[in-house]
């Protein structure tokens, strides 16, 4: 009983952890998980790594195949493309009701400075985490822990979606000025215009992605 305890206690946490991999780019679709790698790399037991591995297989980032594991999940196109109507209604509308001076801005601001030196550096991995975190403290801006909470779901899905292109350059690149265009907008006080940019910005991001999930022959 105390054994099972402990490992309900711990799954929503693991579950976390595995989900921040994920929004990170360090998990990909399709890809197998091994229990002994991430149960010693994450310092679990097998059972509550199971359990974590449950709750997410829930919430559709993972999937399990009998007599063959545990795999990250690979979006659909339906799953995408509700994805950026989720993305348009809660980041949209954050931005068009910020303070401009809130304590997210800051941290959109820096995760722009970092993805500028990426993109310097070519670092298209790190250009796409940056994006990640500038997408968060949009949501951040309207300070709603239950927003947070199911946008980190969100933002799963929405990196395990940009797997799916074979040159990440191709969508990071354009979104890092795009990205600090918004950003002065948001610090001139031009709300309006920056949930109308940002509008624009997803429906380019959204055909991008759509588009590599058809050159892919539509994979489950």
């Amino acid at each position: 009983m105390v054994e099972q305890n402990i490992t309900s206690a711990l799954a929503p946490r693991l579950a976390e952890e595995i989900r921040d991999k994920l929004i990170a780019g360090e998990l990909k679709p399709g890809q197998r998980l091994s229990e002994t790698a991430l149960s010693a790399g994450l310092d679990v037991s097998r059972n509550s790594l199971r359990e974590a591995f449950r709750l997410l297989t829930k919430e559709g980032l993972l999937r399990h195949e009998p007599n063959r594991g545990v795999f990250v999940a690979t979006p659909s196109m339906a799953s995408i493309i509700d994805i950026y109507r989720v993305r348009r209604v809660i980041e949209c509308q954050a931005l068009a009701k910020a303070y401009p001076n809130h304590p997210a801005v800051a941290r959109m601001r820096a995760a722009v400075t970092r993805a500028k030196l990426a993109r310097e550096a070519k670092d298209w991995g790190m250009v796409g985490s940056e994006n990640m975190v500038f997408h968060a403290a949009i949501v951040d801006l309207a300070d709603s822990h239950r927003l947070n909470t199911f946008y980190a779901q969100i933002a799963a899905e929405l990196r395990l979606s940009f797997g799916l292109l074979s040159d990440p350059e191709l969508l990071h690149a354009p979104y890092v000025d795009l990205n600090a265009a918004i950003l002065e907008k948001l610090e001139a006080g031009m709300t309006a215009e920056a949930s109308a940019a940002l509008e624009a910005y997803l429906m380019q991001s959204e055909r991008t992605v759509l588009a590599a999930f058809s050159r892919i022959g539509g994979a489950k």
